[in-house]
């Protein structure tokens, strides 16, 4: 197994374990803000967990009454508020999976004023064209003792409340629920919350004894991290380190031109494990645009369809590209550097993309910041050195041209005495 086999497999094995580790949920609720600790051990909440959108924390209690057939659940949502203003809801949906429409929701709203109020709703498919959510009695699920909190400092709200919920449409090891964060209100109608990534990703189905989320849409969030990660690696990282090698290890600062065309094959290496990593991140991507009914990224798409085929025209190169003496060697050398920069822009553009419609915490953005800083410092001091020995060595050659021809070079003259 060649070496750059080896590290694609590693690569992907990294990659990977995001997924693997990501899949065991923490119930404890120690591992929350010590806010949301607080809230939740005051009503005596026994098992937390921080949701995967919107900063969100959860903690729940349940029981079963075998008798009554009836699942008693204690639950409490916190997440900060963008504004002053603004509404959080949790709810529960009694359908196939979890969704929007069907959930029976309850929504605490937070005033200008300092007032506050909660209410429980009823999500249907009218709520998803538009057409105004009022409060309203929920039939199948008997809901008391709710309660909001905020705090005006951090702007933090929590909703509690307690909830009996018949097992023939809610059970405890699948309970499909909702959570959702709001900007604004009319009266006690909560206006139509943002629709980033995140916000439509506010779904899952949990078991409530272990914590563990069991639909696929928790699998396709995980997916999401993995191609982030196998796009930044590849294209983002491992192909600008091939171009910089084809650029300045041929003969500056390191002269691998004599020792068999080294700089080509360390060229060849990155590029191609660079390629190799993308194309699966790629892959994962169109599969992720297949599975998403609800929302599509067009710039990112189109970005990334470009990218894939150019960086594919590139890699033909290998196979394909003119041999020293034709005649139309210097054109193609011309197309080929000027297609790899469009490349590279393109590239960071398009990671910037997908770091924004993810919005995952602010250390991947300034991770990568980070990557092309080094990046630019790395360029930069290697076309100064490059400039530096370039003309350097036009220097020497015209010394020792004039040595030869018997005349004395500009620097070995001497004024006479």
């Amino acid at each position: 197994m060649s070496s750059s086999t080896e590290l694609v497999i590693i690569l992907i094995t990294l990659a990977f374990l995001s997924l693997i580790l990501n899949i065991n949920a923490q119930t404890d609720c120690n591992e929350s803000s010590d806010e949301f600790f607080n809230l939740a051990s005051a009503r005596n909440i026994t098992k937390c967990k921080k949701l995967t959108t919107l900063g969100a924390e959860f903690g729940w209690k349940y029981s079963v009454d075998n008798h009554t057939k009836q699942l008693q659940l204690d639950i409490i949502l916190g997440a900060s508020l963008h504004n002053a203003m603004g509404w959080l809801a949790w709810g529960v949906n009694p359908g196939q999976r979890p969704q929007m429409v069907g959930t029976r929701a309850i929504i605490g709203i937070r005033y200008l004023n300092g007032t506050s109020v909660i209410k429980t709703y009823n999500i249907t498919q009218y709520t998803k064209i538009g057409c105004p959510l009022l409060p309203s009695e929920i039939s199948d699920v008997n809901v008391s003792n709710t309660q909001v909190n905020y705090s005006a400092t951090t702007r933090y709200m929590t909703i509690h409340a307690s909830l009996i919920l018949p097992q023939k449409d809610y059970t405890f090891s699948k309970l499909n629920h909702v959570w959702q964060v709001g900007q604004s209100a009319n009266d006690v109608q909560p206006l139509m919350h943002a629709t980033t990534l995140q916000n439509v990703d506010s779904t899952e189905t949990l078991d409530l004894d272990t914590g563990t989320c069991v639909n696929i849409g928790h699998r396709r969030r995980h997916l999401r991290t993995v191609h982030g990660i196998l796009n930044i690696l590849g294209w983002g990282i491992l192909l600008p380190i091939g171009v910089i090698i084809a650029r300045y290890f041929r003969v500056h600062p390191f002269d691998l031109q004599k020792k068999k065309n080294l700089w080509f094959y360390l060229h060849v290496s990155f590029q191609s494990v660079g390629y190799v990593l993308g194309t699966i991140g790629w892959g994962i991507g169109l599969w992720l645009g297949h599975a998403s009914k609800y929302y599509t990224f067009r710039t990112h798409r189109i970005l990334a369809i470009f990218i894939f085929t150019f960086a594919t025209l590139q890699m033909l190169a290998f196979r394909l590209k003119p041999k020293d003496t034709d005649d139309y060697r210097k054109h193609w050398n011309m197309y080929h550097h000027f297609l790899g920069y469009a490349l590279l822009a393109a590239i960071s553009v398009n990671i910037f993309q997908g770091i924004a419609i993810l919005k995952p915490v602010y250390t991947w953005k300034w991770a990568y910041v980070a990557i092309l800083g080094a990046f630019g410092v790395v360029t930069i001091a290697f076309e100064i050195y490059t400039w530096i020995k370039f003309r350097k060595d036009i220097k020497e050659k015209k010394n020792q041209t004039a040595n030869q021809e018997g005349k004395p070079s500009a620097s070995t003259e001497t004024k006479a005495p």
